[in-house]
């Protein structure tokens, strides 16, 4: 949906490089190749990330010339999405837990100074709905996807925008850059996080080649 309103001011910038220097098939060293830019609001920033690509160039591997970006871009926001993963976490909650109408979800956001439109708000929440209800063995044309690159390099994130929020874990693969799996759940207990991972990892066609988490515990899969 295009946007009717000026975009606000930028108020933060943020520099994101890929922490794999490797290629995860042929494990030969990937090179920066271009730098790009998206601009992300969250519920604290007007955020300008500049995102470093990167290559495999050894021209035998099946991943020569594929881009391969930063595993923290998608702890920001979804794929050409303009607003955060905070602000999808920060809807549903307060959709689903406190059961508020689209139009107080609307107003408590334009309190916090996110500027947003009501209709964004909308189109927000069914992305939150359709994340939830993502189930991996029924995504036909996502199963083929990881089948033809045939692993993944699994990246998860809890988002909890504030204390005593439900928390949205979102599990994504790093490679083509899909949300494999998202739920959300009232705590952030290393049980809950090792259900979903099990669920995601019975789910999957192809094997994890490595995870990636900015989480403090131990990740066993």
């Amino acid at each position: 949906m295009a946007r009717r309103t000026k975009r606000p001011p930028i108020t933060r910038t943020v520099r994101l490089t890929p922490a794999r220097r490797q290629c995860s098939v042929c494990n030969g060293s990937l090179w920066n190749v271009y730098d790009t830019q998206r601009t992300v609001t969250t519920l604290e920033d007007v955020c300008r990330l500049t995102l470093t690509v990167v290559r495999c160039h050894n021209a035998a591997c099946p991943r020569y010339h594929l881009p391969y970006r930063p595993e923290e871009e998608g702890a920001w926001a979804l794929p050409h999405h303009e607003f955060g993963l905070d602000v999808i976490a920060l809807i549903g909650s307060l959709r689903y837990r406190q059961h508020r109408s689209v139009g107080e979800i609307h107003q408590a956001l334009l309190d916090l100074g996110v500027a947003i439109a009501p209709r964004t708000v909308l189109d927000l929440l069914h992305r939150y709905e359709e994340l939830v209800a993502l189930r991996l063995a029924d995504h036909t044309r996502l199963a083929e996807r990881l089948k033809e690159q045939g692993h993944v390099i699994l990246a998860l994130d809890g988002l909890q925008p504030y204390k005593n929020q439900d928390v949205l874990w979102v599990l994504r693969d790093c490679l083509s850059g899909e949300v494999l799996l998202a739920r959300s759940l009232d705590s952030m207990r290393q049980q809950d996080l090792a259900d979903v991972l099990r669920e995601v990892k019975t789910a999957l066609p192809v094997p994890i080649r490595a995870v990636v988490s900015d989480a403090q515990r131990p990740i066993r899969i």
